[in-house]
């Protein structure tokens, strides 16, 4: 059985999450001290409003264990766009479906809360290849690419991938399905 197979999910987060996401962010390899504290400050602001909080959290467990994790949100003044903050997975899980089984659930979760489309942004860095391909393979597209936006050489690439609203067989509701991962209009 895959790790993937093998995760169950869980959305409210524990104070003990604190420990595991920075030992996950760190892992990696990817992220800077800066980009860690960021990881921490949301989870904290989560941990300290609760469901008030802009951030929601997505923890994909396997045997107890937290191994990887997605942190998004709805994106103020608009009707359906959310932000995919992180997605990170632990390096020893890596390559056995954790991510792919992790942003699904996102974008389920999402898409039943009343999103239509869901953002990544990433850097433009050679090491950030697999992260790009990651996003295309599982039906995210380019919607945009800002040069240098991190640092001379760093650009931003922004993804897009709309995950649909559908109302269930009473007409109300959503179904929380991810829709079609053809590029929006």
């Amino acid at each position: 059985m895959t790790a993937a197979a093998a995760l169950t999910f869980r959305d409210e987060p524990r104070a003990a999450d604190l420990a595991r996401v920075r030992e996950i962010v760190e892992a990696t390899g990817f992220f800077s001290g800066e980009e860690l504290a960021v990881a921490i400050e949301l989870l904290d602001d989560r941990l300290a409003k609760g469901p008030a909080s802009d951030y929601r959290f997505l923890f994909g467990e396997a045997d107890g264990r937290v191994a990887g994790y997605s942190a998004y949100g709805r994106i103020a003044l608009t009707r359906g766009s959310w932000d995919l903050y992180w997605i990170a997975v632990d390096p020893a899980a890596q390559g056995s479906g954790v991510g792919r089984a992790l942003l699904h659930e996102s974008e389920r979760r999402i898409a039943r809360a009343g999103g239509e489309r869901v953002y990544v942004e990433t850097s433009s860095r050679a090491q950030y290849d697999p992260t790009r391909r990651f996003y295309e393979r599982c039906g995210y597209h380019v919607a945009a690419t800002l040069p240098d936006f991190y640092a001379p050489g760093d650009g931003k690439v922004i993804f897009v991938k709309r995950v649909g609203v559908y109302t269930d067989a009473s007409g109300s509701g959503t179904s929380g399905r991810p829709g079609p991962s053809a590029p929006p209009p």
